[in-house]
């Protein structure tokens, strides 16, 4: 398990690790990893779920728990199985066309596409269901009938506070951290069959997006006051260690800030919700390349780490 990049280490990351009683909360401190309930006396820190419901006290107590914990801790990150970070987060807002470098990519042959900002537009988002996510260093299936899966690396953030109708100057305060995702997309399975191209009736987004497996997250939750500038991280996909995306979050129309003013505008985000904030170019749609079984997905976000994925 790759440790995170970056100028400065910080000083714990929040994970879920198995154990013979089922998941827990654990707080990763250099190469061992702490039970967070334990390391903190709290029982009901004992889910990421529960931290993240008392995210501004539960952060202070897990980074005084961290700066006296033992680097000698004899559960080691290594040996670990880790599961997806927030392993069932209340709701997952995809955005679409959200990287200038992407929508360059996919509208080749046509004329550009203007700044959505100057033609008064907002943000837009799709939803994949809480059981979309799948483990670090987990195996996806190819969905039944799928010929063309196609890999979207993606900054996520996780909410941290209950928030509503939250200005853009303020938005960023309601996370709690950041993760690395997996847009995985069934490109072939997004027009139903027998259906008229010009049907509104035409789009399937659950078989299309929202497939078991399609948001790999991972491998854990650095916070978000180790990284003060989300809107400036290099993002690096590799299939097979070939490299297929390499960018930097900077190339995002919508900063993450609008997206959160944004989608609360129009309902309360929850704590451990999670906004996969869009992807680079690079994307097998714009090569005509798509994941087959076998293929092995890296991605790696810079202040991070790396999240690997197997496909099957």
């Amino acid at each position: 398990m790759a440790s995170p990049n970056g100028t400065q280490q910080p000083l714990y990351m929040l994970a879920t690790y198995d154990t013979p009683q089922g998941p827990r909360a654990g707080m990763v401190v250099g190469e061992a990893l702490h039970d967070a309930a334990e390391a903190t006396g709290r029982a009901d820190y004992a889910t990421v779920l529960g931290i993240l419901q008392d995210w501004d006290r539960a952060d202070e107590a897990l980074r005084a728990a961290a700066a006296k914990a033992d680097p000698n801790h004899d559960m080691r990150l290594a040996h670990a199985s880790l599961r997806a970070p927030v392993l069932y987060p209340p709701t997952i807002y995809c955005a679409g066309a959200n990287y200038s470098d992407h929508v360059a990519e996919m509208s080749k042959g046509q004329p550009p596409e203007p700044d959505p900002h100057t033609l008064g537009l907002k943000p837009w988002h799709f939803i994949k269901g809480s059981r979309c996510v799948a483990d670090p260093d987990g195996t996806v299936q190819i969905p039944e009938g799928c010929q063309k899966l196609d890999y979207e690396i993606e900054l996520v953030a996780v909410i941290g506070r209950k928030t509503r109708n939250i200005s853009i100057a303020d938005a960023l305060s309601c996370v709690a951290g950041y993760t690395a995702g997996n847009d995985l997309s069934a490109r072939d399975l997004s027009r139903r069959p027998h259906t008229a191209d010009t049907s509104p009736f035409k789009y399937d987004w659950v078989a299309h997006k929202s497939f078991e497996g399609s948001g790999p997250i991972g491998p854990w939750i650095v916070p978000a006051r180790d990284i003060p500038d989300p809107g400036n991280l290099g993002l690096k996909l590799w299939i097979n260690d070939e490299i297929k995306q390499d960018s930097n979050s900077s190339f995002m129309i919508y900063n993450l800030a609008e997206q959160i003013s944004h989608l609360s505008s129009r309902m309360t985000l929850h704590p451990g919700d999670l906004i996969m904030t869009g992807t680079p170019a690079g994307v097998g749609a714009g090569r005509g390349e798509f994941l087959k079984s076998g293929d092995v997905v890296k991605i790696w976000i810079e202040r991070i780490g790396e999240l690997h994925t197997r496909i099957a």
